[in-house]
């Protein structure tokens, strides 16, 4: 076992405190990465918080983590001591199942997440990024481009995975008339994908200071959604939305902006249950989906498209100990646009 340092909620009401524990063993196929730097994603929090229900404690959260190898094991083909990789939201899967044969690992039943969950063995815990190092196999471990900014890589493996997926599956091209719903973690990260695919972005948010931001960012317009007059022109003018609110709104709204055969795609989670108007959808034949990260293969690909077009996240880097504060702040919108931690301040 190797002895190892993070920061951990006990309970569902307990503030994030520093915690020993013990990773596993080094396998034949694992490798040791000592973490560098792990984003901080709202999920973190809706978890630590036992938000969504069915957690673990102790938690060690964060899945969002980069760093450099350290050891490999003796049937490692894959990666090499020094190595510069990344670890996303999950870290072990069957292998043998349908989805896992098609690349799609994070909809295997028996995956293992990165925290909060429970290896295939069915009762090894998981502990996450908020830690100095972590063993991982393999076949669940990214190789990061060398030019891109590592702390503002970290968010990448889960808010850049989880708007390139939907937009690479609904084949956003240049033309495409883009819209992406709230500024935050994800949505900054869908406007920075979607722009640099060629996409026509806009913008919807409600709050009008971020309007620069957006511009900054990638996106065309920007429309303030507390204003139904900037809304109904647009009415039927889109080819693809992506929702990436986590707070309670009205989906038909912006169903009632896409054109004939458009879709919108729900990334974020809101606590509440989102009443939907059939004629939003069977107007035009409209569509709704959802979508949740990526496997290994198109993570991978969204890394390499990252790495030549220069994206990386907008980020805040703070200290081990300020991890309370960010969950607050995170929770009140403050911050532009992800918190990542400094793990050489554990």
């Amino acid at each position: 076992m190797l002895p190892t340092k993070g920061y951990a909620a006990q309970n569902a009401t307990s503030p994030l405190a520093p915690f020993s524990f013990s990773r596993r063993a080094l396998g034949a196929h694992d490798v040791l990465i000592k973490i560098a730097y792990c984003g901080v994603c709202h999920s973190d929090i809706h978890q630590a918080r036992d938000e969504w229900g069915g957690a673990r404690f102790p938690m060690v959260p964060g899945h969002e983590i980069v760093g450099h190898i350290t050891h490999v094991g003796e049937q490692v083909t894959q990666y090499k001591v020094g190595d510069t990789v990344g670890v996303g939201c999950f870290v072990d899967s069957c292998r043998e199942c349908a989805n896992c044969h098609e690349h799609e690992e994070q909809f295997c039943p028996k995956r293992a997440m990165t925290y909060n969950g429970v290896e295939v063995d069915g009762k090894t815990p998981t502990f996450g990024g908020y830690s100095n190092q972590i063993v991982t196999h393999e076949r669940y471990v990214l190789r990061i481009p060398p030019n891109l900014d590592l702390a503002k890589t970290a968010p990448l493996l889960c808010a850049g995975i989880t708007t390139y997926s939907p937009l690479r599956r609904n084949k956003i091209t240049a033309g495409k008339r883009v819209g992406i719903v709230g500024l935050g973690g994800l949505g900054h990260m869908g406007v920075k994908l979607a722009a640099a695919m060629g996409a026509d972005v806009t913008v919807f948010s409600t709050s009008p200071n971020k309007a620069e931001d957006a511009k900054r960012l990638g996106a065309h317009q920007f429309v303030v959604t507390r204003d139904p007059r900037l809304l109904a022109p647009l009415a039927g003018k889109f080819d693809f939305i992506l929702d990436a609110v986590s707070a309670e709104h009205d989906l038909n709204v912006y169903l009632n902006l896409l054109n004939r055969g458009g879709t919108m795609t729900i990334v974020g989670v809101p606590t509440k249950p989102a009443a939907i108007s059939a004629f939003s959808l069977i107007t035009n034949r409209r569509s709704l989906s959802g979508s949740l990260i990526g496997g290994i293969k198109e993570t991978q690909e969204m890394l390499d498209f990252c790495g030549s077009k220069n994206i990386t996240s907008d980020i805040e880097l703070i200290a081990i100990d300020q991890i309370n504060e960010a969950y607050d702040r995170t929770i009140k919108s403050d911050v532009k646009y992800r918190f990542v931690i400094d793990m050489a301040t554990l």
